[in-house]
């Protein structure tokens, strides 16, 4: 930004919404300042919900080799970012230390809107997996 003469506020603002957009663990507070920040961070909340944030969690899970499910293995709430990071908990428990979470964290009326949809296609979908996993369908 600098190369292209980007006034100084201008990049500090960019620089401080990519620090913060990202969820760091539900007991990490990730505000935003800005209109604009808190609408990059609705966009990458709701790019994580919904059928392909459902994907998205299982593509992940495969390539950082984390087991589906374990009823064993419990969900953890993560109150630092370093907790959050170094998690290796199940792909189903992802649904519950993060996804769940983010439809009440979205900044704008219609993001909650969109958030809401989503939430409860997630919710519908890991309902049919457990009754699947424990044989009741």
């Amino acid at each position: 930004m600098e190369k292209l003469e980007v006034e100084e506020n201008i990049i500090v603002s960019v620089c401080e919404i990519i620090n913060d957009i990202s969820f760091k663990g539900a007991g990490v507070n990730t505000t935003m300042k800005t209109k604009e920040g808190m609408v990059v961070q609705d966009a990458d909340r709701l790019d994580a919900i919904g059928a392909i944030g459902v994907a998205r969690v299982f593509a992940y899970g495969g390539h950082a080799e984390r087991e589906i499910h374990n009823p064993n293995i419990k969900q953890q709430v993560h109150d630092t970012f370093e907790q959050y990071k170094n998690n290796k908990g199940t792909s189903i428990n992802h649904f519950y230390e993060k996804l769940f979470l983010l439809k009440d964290l979205m900044n704008t009326e219609k993001a909650k809107e969109i958030a809401c949809e989503r939430d409860n296609f997630m919710r519908l979908y890991l309902e049919q997996f457990l009754d699947e996993w424990e044989g009741k369908k």
